[in-house]
């Protein structure tokens, strides 16, 4: 593969992600109006979000394996046109039980598109340790930016259509990079002889190392999906800006992920495991004003300094998992994309405790905390550089 397939690679992957991380995070400010058209009070039009998370966490175990048997390209096109096409369909939801149908199934295959994604690009570049993580950084910046951006271009769709065209918007978004994928990504044979879900998670939890890294990503997903989630709210509440200009603010944490993951890798190289430590200096005091903050400059700039810092640690989180198991990387990245998202719904459930009792900036303060911890403990513990 030369140099031009591999940017059309990694630029593909990284709009999936976008337009799939998207979706995901589109759907809770549609809630009120998805209440309001179905005739649902509130709590009752939530579990629409519940219906798609609880399948997204399962199932993100079992297309790691599979893809590592039958093939990284093969799975992640069988997952682009499913998420793509049940995305849509939310669009003709005519009732609770129909919608939560659609969007369970929606996140059935949704949930294929981060681990294999990441395990493709480690198959690709993964001689290359720069290359890998740089290639890594760049679809994890696509993919926070599209979760970054989802507020901003959910309530603008929401404000012109309703709550229908946003799912539509984004299935026929993820409909035409599905057809491009079948022409962009080049099909490889399985790394594995046979399907064997017991024995492939037998190997991964008997590794020490590959255990050690993604705990830390564990503590890295309440970190950042933890405290995100209520990012918004409060912006809105300082700001008493409507929901399109926090979405606006929001993207600032997103656009740092993709400035920040296109350089990821060579930085690694030249700093060695120390950025990881500063980097979760960096995240780690940003996040912590955050909730000090009432100029939507100053707001921007802790939202950029948090993605910038975490975007710094993630993608050599998952290069190591990767190398810790190179003929089962789809294994290894199913493990920890789960380990990522148990621990963004963890840490958005007790962070949703210390919101009710202490208000939003020790919700920011204890994320900044974990966000510390997290840079400490993989400078101390991924192997350093060459």
């Amino acid at each position: 593969m030369d140099n031009l397939d591999s940017r059309r690679m990694v630029l593909i992957l990284g709009l999936m992600a976008f337009c799939c991380n998207g979706d995901n995070y589109a759907a809770a400010p549609l809630i009120v109006e998805i209440a309001k058209d179905l005739h649902l009070d509130i709590s009752r039009a939530a579990l629409s979000v519940t219906a798609y998370m609880l399948p997204f966490g399962l199932f993100t175990l079992l297309f790691g394996p599979l893809a590592d048997r039958y093939g990284k390209a093969r799975i992640i096109n069988l997952a682009a046109f499913g998420t793509a096409i049940f995305s849509a369909l939310g669009a003709v939801a005519f009732d609770l039980a129909s919608l939560s149908v659609i969007r369970g199934i929606n996140g059935a295959f949704a949930a294929a598109i981060l681990p294999v994604t990441m395990s493709l690009i480690g198959d690709r570049f993964g001689r290359d340790p720069q290359t890998v993580q740089n290639a890594l950084g760049k679809v994890l910046g696509m993919m926070f930016l599209g979760g970054a951006t989802a507020m901003a271009i959910g309530g603008a769709l929401a404000y012109v259509g309703s709550w229908r065209l946003v799912y539509l918007v984004y299935g026929i978004a993820e409909l035409i990079i599905a057809f491009l994928m079948l022409k962009i990504l080049e099909k490889q044979p399985g790394t594995v002889a046979s399907l064997n879900l017991k024995g492939a998670y037998s190997e991964a939890f008997a590794n020490a190392k590959l255990i050690k890294t993604v705990s830390i990503i564990f503590l890295v997903g309440s970190s950042i999906f933890g405290s995100f989630t209520y990012a918004g709210k409060f912006v809105e509440t300082r700001t008493g800006y409507n929901i399109l200009l926090v979405g606006l603010i929001l993207t600032c944490f997103g656009l740092a992920t993709v400035v920040g993951g296109r350089k990821a890798g060579a930085l690694r190289q030249k700093f060695g495991n120390k950025l990881l430590l500063l980097a979760g200096i960096l995240a780690s005091a940003s996040w912590a004003l955050m909730g000090a903050w009432h100029s939507p400059v100053l707001l921007s700039l802790s939202l950029a300094g948090f993605g910038f810092g975490f975007i710094m640690i993630q993608p050599t989180l998952i290069a190591t998992a990767q190398q810790l198991m190179p003929a089962r990387r789809g294994t290894a990245m199913s493990l920890a994309s789960f380990n990522m998202f148990v621990g963004g719904g963890l840490g958005t459930l007790i962070n949703g405790q210390i919101l009710d009792m202490w208000g939003y900036p020790l919700v920011f303060v204890g994320a900044a905390i974990l966000i510390l911890l997290s840079g400490f403990l993989a400078a101390i513990c991924l192997p350093k550089t060459s």
